[in-house]
């Protein structure tokens, strides 16, 4: 039987998506012969929020919790991202929805808050120049003698709200999107910012991250089979020809 190759079918699905992989064989194959296999990420399932606020950090999308189902969620997201967005950027929205194209961004910025790492039982927290906090209330306290510790690293990809001013105190939000502890810190930070007195960075931070897989779509992978078929052979025969063979040489 000729050996079985693969080619890869690219399927744009909602929320998890999978990477399916069917195997064709030369001649015709049976259903019972085909080959299913999903492409998962080493991180969980992120957000479709914040997923979304990546694509419109420019845009400034408002911020919603997921409260029901996720195609509820999906439909939210992508109505109020209408009142920013042209139709031909809620198309991109949603491709990259479908390939979840912002999800490694997500993730990074996940592992620098792992890295800080975050104060046990916070659902969000604040670094002011190394000095972390989970409580509002302490953030003027830390803020006060700020100056005199080092000044943290800002990545390209971090998210800074708008200021006049760059030589100010640093104050990095981790928290995620849409939860209450989020708007209670970010009244208090914008604020803060707005009045020119801190540099307000936010990155996002999910304290319990989902438990599904965070399956990819739109990767290309290739699939090697190779035909492990084994025919009975008569020993006997085998001996024969080769003696065969060699008296002929002689």
């Amino acid at each position: 039987m000729a050996p079985a190759k693969a080619t890869n079918v690219v399927r744009l699905l909602l929320g998890s998506t999978a990477l399916w992989l069917s195997q064709l064989g030369a001649g015709t194959v049976a259903a019972s012969k085909s080959v299913t296999a999903h492409l998962a990420a080493k991180w969980p399932e992120t957000p479709l929020l914040l997923e979304a606020s990546e694509f419109m950090a420019e845009e400034k999308l408002a911020i919603y919790k997921q409260t029901e189902s996720d195609y509820s969620y999906y439909n939210l997201i992508l109505k109020k991202a209408g009142q920013f967005l042209d139709n031909l950027h809620i198309n991109l929205l949603k491709f990259a929805f479908s390939i979840r194209a912002y999800s490694p961004a997500i993730q990074m910025f996940q592992q620098i808050a792992a890295d800080e790492p975050p104060p046990d039982g916070c659902n969000a927290f604040v670094v002011i120049h190394k000095k972390h906090t989970c409580k509002i209330n302490e953030i003027k306290k830390l803020l006060k003698k700020a100056a005199s510790r080092t000044r943290p690293y800002l990545f390209k990809g971090d998210h800074k709200f708008p200021t006049n001013k760059e030589n100010l105190p640093v104050v990095i939000l981790y928290a995620e999107m849409g939860t209450r502890t989020f708007s209670a810190f970010h009244k208090v930070l914008s604020a803060k910012a707005q009045n020119e007195e801190i540099l307000y960075v936010l990155r996002h931070y999910i304290q319990k991250p989902s438990s599904r897989k965070m399956y990819l779509s739109g990767y290309g992978v290739e699939l090697a089979i190779k035909s492990t078929e084994y025919k009975a052979l008569d020993d006997t025969q085998v001996k024969k020809d080769e003696t065969e063979a060699n008296e002929l040489m002689v």
